[in-house]
């Protein structure tokens, strides 16, 4: 039997508030036909606007992902494509009535279970793989982002800080879809921020959502949120959470190894778009018969 794209069986609905904008957030998660892809669309102007997902699409990367089209933008969507790609979600309509994806608790988790309880469905298409045929780097500075060939699909993680709250806690992550479920690994860790940056951010007109309910907060010294990390290695995992969902900018599930240090949005969507501009570099494939399929993807909904 063929790997098959996927979309939700029925509406899903969540209201929360944007991170950086502060505001309140209606949510739909709408099913989409065969090879629509995900697609973000704003219900709150004149004329809807639908912002397909691509990584030419993405037009600020300061802190989150938002993509745009024209004057119309949708920021911080990365948890959400997180999630989406964790769980194997090809072909979506997202309803937004503001210009953000609402935080939640500032991890994927409360995406994932929306998509759990609307339901996955699979569809007659052939679920099409991008599968990377030769190493494609960027770097910046001291920080980079490599994909390399990998029949599967697999990341590597590492930070620097230099902040003590965060040098007590794992440096490097690594997770393997062929045998790590993303549910279990990486969905639940947050995002996190520090004191000291707030009043910047705010006065840039970011982070005025932010809270001890969705987020990490850290002082010079410590994490502040009374009931602690919910895992040594969050704060890395959160990064890593960050990457899938950066990844699935391109539209279509990788096949590939993912490896970075101090890599952020900006840099995973340079990465993207030094691979589409590369065509030797990736190929798209799809699986006849699922037992030919990479573990990682073979197995999602059963490690999911």
């Amino acid at each position: 039997m063929m790997v098959k794209q996927r979309t939700l069986k029925q509406i899903a609905r969540a209201v929360g508030i944007g991170l950086h904008s502060g505001t309140k957030v209606q949510l739909a998660l709408r099913p989409a036909a065969a090879d629509t892809g995900v697609v973000f669309r704003r219900v709150d102007v004149n004329q809807p606007v639908d912002i397909p997902l691509m990584p030419e699409n993405v037009v600020d990367t300061r802190m989150a992902t938002t993509i745009g089209r024209g004057d119309v933008k949708v920021a911080t969507i990365e948890h959400l494509m997180s999630a989406l790609a964790g769980l194997g979600i090809d072909n979506c309509y997202v309803d937004v009535d503001a210009p953000e994806i609402p935080i939640m608790d500032g991890s994927a988790a409360s995406f994932v279970f929306l998509i759990q309880a609307a339901g996955i469905s699979e569809q007659s298409a052939p679920k099409k793989f991008a599968r990377v045929v030769k190493p494609i780097e960027f770097r910046d500075g001291d920080a980079w982002a490599r994909l390399e060939p990998y029949f599967g699909f697999k990341l590597k993680f590492s930070i620097a800080f230099n902040h003590p709250a965060i040098d007590a806690t794992e440096q490097m992550v690594e997770v393997d879809f062929a045998r790590d479920s993303y549910i279990k690994e990486v969905s639940r860790a947050r995002t996190f921020g520090f004191v000291n940056d707030v009043e910047a951010l705010r006065k840039a007109g970011l982070a005025i959502g932010g809270s001890f309910e969705n987020a990490i907060v850290m002082d010079e010294y410590r994490v502040l949120n009374t009931d602690g990390l919910r895992a040594g290695d969050e704060i890395a995992k959160h990064k890593m959470l960050d990457a899938i969902g950066d990844l699935a900018v391109l539209g279509h599930p990788l096949i590939g190894s993912y490896v970075a240090h101090k890599s952020g949005h900006a840099i995973n969507n340079k990465l993207l778009r030094t691979l589409t501009a590369d065509k030797a570099a990736f190929e798209l494939v799809t699986f006849e018969d699922e037992e030919q399929a990479p573990a990682a993807f073979r197995f999602q909904t059963e490690t999911a």
